[in-house]
């Protein structure tokens, strides 16, 4: 059948929905259901990254028309994703989706169909809500990827932790400075082009510079809230754990470096530089030792690695100046959020 026919019909046959696995069974056995029931015809795909657990074994005996491709190492999110969909040339869009996000039906037609309809979109996130508190949207994505002036991330419909009730407010689809990781259908052709994610990375915030490099190339991301999933989050690394600071931390400086506008870069940096030496002050105060720590390991690595990024800044291309750039906010979360006292994304345009 032709795409537009495959549209018509309701399938999407052009699409690979690919879940990167390590030790998940549990969110397998809870959330492919749910998958395989509402994609549409989709391919179903399961990239393990050296799982140690049965999740290989559980996966060919329960589901063996879900394709496996097995990775011999953890590859992590960046290059677990990298080298599963290089093995899958043959499709016109891929779904970067994590194990423990539960689908609804119907979810993949909208976001095919912004991508049928408008060439320039690379990339499109569904509304992302919460699996435990299903009114509210979820912490990872919520109604579309948002940056301040410091390159700090937050969502319509997230600042920092405080979580909106989705109300409707943000069924809207629209342009946004990134898409989620949780849930992002991505046009291959791009993906191929700009190298896939971020391989140094490892995991966290790779979504955000994807998104970011897609714009300097001339691409869009969007958001589409007529697509609805709904995401556990904290499913392989919680919150609290240092390795999430750390590379929160690392990435976050990386992210800048590569992809801010000359005349931005330098002072952008430095501002986020010194906040990030406050913001471990304050983890000490706490006695949240080891995150400090991991703070100051992520900036001690960043500068060893400074010609690296230096490297990946000339492939990025960077061009958009911060106003140019849908999804972004001519201020500081921070102030805003703990000096002002606002908790609501439409408070920070008022």
């Amino acid at each position: 059948m032709a795409s537009n026919e495959l549209a018509e019909a309701g399938y999407a046959a052009d699409v690979a929905v690919v879940i990167l696995n390590w030790n998940g069974r549990r969110w397998l056995e809870q959330f492919l259901p749910s998958v395989l029931a509402h994609s549409d015809g989709a391919r179903i795909v399961v990239a393990d990254n050296a799982s140690t657990d049965d999740s290989v074994a559980w996966l060919a005996a329960h589901y063996p028309q879900v394709q496996a491709l097995v990775h011999a190492d953890n590859l992590g999110f960046c290059e677990g994703y990298n080298h599963a969909l290089g093995q899958l040339p043959e499709y016109r869009y891929y779904v970067l989706l994590n194990s423990d996000v539960e689908v609804t039906p119907g979810w993949l037609r909208p976001q095919r169909q912004l991508l049928e309809e408008r060439p320039a979109v690379a990339a499109v996130q569904p509304k992302i809500r919460a699996f435990h508190a299903k009114a509210d949207f979820e912490y990872a994505g919520a109604a579309g990827g948002y940056l301040d002036r410091l390159g700090y991330p937050f969502c319509r419909g997230r600042l920092f932790d405080t979580l909106e009730a989705d109300q409707g407010q943000y069924n809207d689809p629209r342009p946004v400075a990134w898409a989620t990781g949780a849930c992002m259908m991505v046009r291959a052709a791009a993906w191929h082009a700009l190298g896939g994610l971020e391989p140094a990375f490892f995991a966290h915030m790779e979504e955000i510079d994807l998104c970011w490099r897609l714009w300097n190339a001339g691409h869009e991301v969007w958001y589409h809230g007529g697509s609805t999933v709904y995401h556990v989050g904290g499913g392989t690394l919680h919150k609290s754990n240092p390795r999430k600071t750390y590379l929160n931390f690392r990435n976050g400086l990386a992210l800048l470096y590569k992809n801010l506008a000359p005349g931005e870069l330098w002072p952008t940096l430095l501002s986020r530089v010194f906040l990030d030496w406050v913001a471990a002050a304050q983890m000490l105060a706490k006695g949240e030792t080891g995150d400090a720590r991991a703070v100051l390991r992520a900036h001690w690595h960043f500068w060893q690695k400074l010609g690296y990024w230096r490297q990946q800044r000339l492939l990025a291309k960077p061009r958009l100046r911060a106003a140019e750039r849908p999804g972004t906010y001519n201020g500081s979360l921070v102030w805003a959020y703990f000096a002002q006292g606002k908790r609501r994304f439409s408070e920070l345009l008022s």
